[in-house]
């Protein structure tokens, strides 16, 4: 691994006919909303990726058919809510499901809602040449899961943060009627009929400030805790190796749609830390030199180095690379020890989700618990807040006095073949700071999250109701309870609610359990450093982390 220029990535850690439907229907309710009350600010908040609904699912249907028609010789046919480790999409009754479950439980315990797509379903032409996949279904379908996110979430006060999709590039490469879009979206920054449409669809989501930027390129900011966290839903589209329409970030081509990307974000990044914010980076396509075009991916390492002292983390949707496990422990193992002496300020964290829809593994969302510690209870109050004020104004200080220039390694850039390349012309100062949220604990550091799937997915039908059950957690076992210290505290926040764990661990005293593996007391840097650490030495915890990442299915 160079240190000096990859991002440090743990994740997973991811009807026969021709015409589509006349409808796309996700269950909603007709109560007439409420007035949006006041959020109580929680610490938590929800990752959820790659939905995926498919108004064409059949149940009892073939798996080879991407479920869409019967087969009387399958021996597993698609279940009523799904066929886990298959390669077919999700039925209405899982996406409804889920969100229902969702809206039910876990709105009362969570700020706000990362949704990095997929939001249509991913089987093409080659899993059903029978069915092909319009644009108009991709908007239909996305439009279907938005009027259920804001009727779920946003309804609530809960800011929800969507990410366009890249089934779009697909969509448009294999449909004729949209090949003159194809390359006014490909090849060109909007505005355009594609940022248009999802401009109307997210209009909910998207702040009026934001509104410029998303007709221009698909990408938007907007502040998730007010004056505090900020979030960057970038479009990762123009970074992707697989859209070949575009430029790939050439430093030559300072016109390229992911140039003028990478510049925006670079922007928002200088204006959040200005103001002393916190900020998470979301889209749908992980960074890494296997899927980003190489000038893509080295200015978007970069920023996220330069501006380590603002930016908590990236979230991303879900990766089914079969070879990802053996990436990551090859990649581990090359990170230099003793951590003592390591450079924390040449790392960031990515966090790759799992996905809703069971195709390749099966069900999941995870819940993000984070430091609040010091601020009073409501969000509305948060910017005022004397102890904010007090962090914010120990920042600035610090600030001042930690720019540091420390670069890629160069590689030589007297030679024609390099001189043009974006890594010969990093000089700008990188703001790393130890005391940031990022490498140490502090407010706003990300603590730990609980990932919750559906593991018996196949046995649920019409009269046995699905179940989301705790897979794992990245915290403490000693984390779940109050300490000896804490027993009169009367408003004790828990990492995450009791009533969501298993039984055996509603009780404190225990000293081992099979559902906190990795025991993090944190998510920052050095923690994340000190497990990749561990997983390259420790064989049975790199056996929980092989399980976990490909949620039992055989990988590999």
């Amino acid at each position: 691994m160079r240190t000096t220029s990859l991002i440090f990535t743990l994740g997973l850690c991811c009807i026969v006919s021709l015409a589509s439907p006349t409808q796309i229907v996700l269950g909603t309710s007709l109560v007439e909303p409420q007035p949006v009350p006041s959020r109580k600010l929680h610490g938590r908040f929800l990752h959820i990726t790659d939905i995926h609904p498919d108004p064409f699912y059949e149940p009892g249907a073939s798996r080879a058919s991407a479920c869409h028609r019967p087969n009387l010789k399958d021996k597993r046919p698609a279940g009523y809510y799904g066929a886990p480790y298959s390669s077919c999409d999700s039925p209405f009754s899982l996406t409804n499901f889920t969100l229902d479950f969702l809206d039910e439980y876990w709105t009362s315990e969570i700020d706000f809602v990362i949704w990095t797509g997929d939001n249509a379903r991913a089987s093409r032409h080659d899993n059903d040449h029978d069915i092909p996949r319009p644009l108009d279904e991709i908007y239909d379908l996305n439009r279907a899961v938005a009027k259920k996110m804001e009727h779920v979430f946003l309804k609530k006060g809960i800011p929800v943060v969507p990410s366009l999709e890249h089934r779009i590039t697909w969509a448009l490469s294999t449909d004729p009627v949209y090949l003159s879009i194809r390359i006014a979206y490909l090849l060109q920054t909007g505005p355009n009929k594609i940022f248009e449409e999802f401009s109307s669809i997210w209009n909910p989501f998207i702040p009026p400030t934001s509104s410029a930027s998303f007709h221009q390129g698909g990408y938007f900011s907007t502040e998730i805790i007010p004056d505090a966290v900020a979030a960057i839903s970038i479009n990762t589209l123009y970074f992707y190796k697989k859209n070949h329409a575009v430029g790939g970030c050439r430093y030559a081509d300072p016109k390229d749609p992911g140039n003028i990307h990478l510049d925006w974000l670079e922007k928002q990044l200088e204006g959040f830390r200005s103001r002393q914010m916190q900020v998470w980076i979301t889209g749908h396509v992980p960074p890494s030199e296997n899927m980003y075009f190489p000038e893509c991916y080295y200015r978007f390492v970069e920023l996220n180095l330069r501006f380590q002292d603002t930016i908590l983390g990236n979230l991303y949707g879900t990766s089914s690379s079969n070879t990802l496990f053996r990436t990551l422990i090859a990649d581990f193992s090359e990170i230099p020890e003793p951590l003592e002496d390591t450079h924390y300020d040449s790392y960031a964290v990515v966090n790759v989700n799992s996905a809703i829809v069971p195709n390749p593994y099966i069900p999941s969302f995870r819940i993000f618990t984070y430091n609040t510690t010091g601020l009073s209870g409501f969000v509305k109050d948060i910017g005022s807040d004397p102890y904010l004020q007090t962090m914010k104004a120990t920042q600035r200080r610090r600030a001042l006095n930690h720019e540091q220039v420390r670069g890629f390694k160069k590689p030589k850039c007297e030679r024609k073949k390099s001189r043009n390349t974006w890594r010969c012309h990093f000089d700008k100062p990188w703001h790393s700071d130890s005391e940031s949220p990022s490498r140490r604990n502090s407010l706003w550091s990300p603590l730990g999250f609980a990932q919750f799937y559906m593991p018996r997915l196949a046995e649920f039908d019409q009269t046995h109701d699905p179940e989301f059950e705790l897979e794992y957690m990245t915290f403490p076992l000693s984390s779940l309870h109050l300490d000896e210290e804490a027993q009169n505290i009367t408003h004790h926040q828990y990492v995450i609610p009791l009533r969501f764990l298993p039984e055996e661990l509603h009780q404190p005293g225990a000293v081992d359990s099979g559902y906190t593996p990795y025991e993090l007391n944190d998510l920052t840097i050095p923690s994340w450093l000190d497990l990749a650490t561990r997983l390259t030495k420790d064989k049975k915890l790199r056996s929980r982390f092989k399980e976990f990442m490909y949620m039992g299915s055989v990988e590999e």
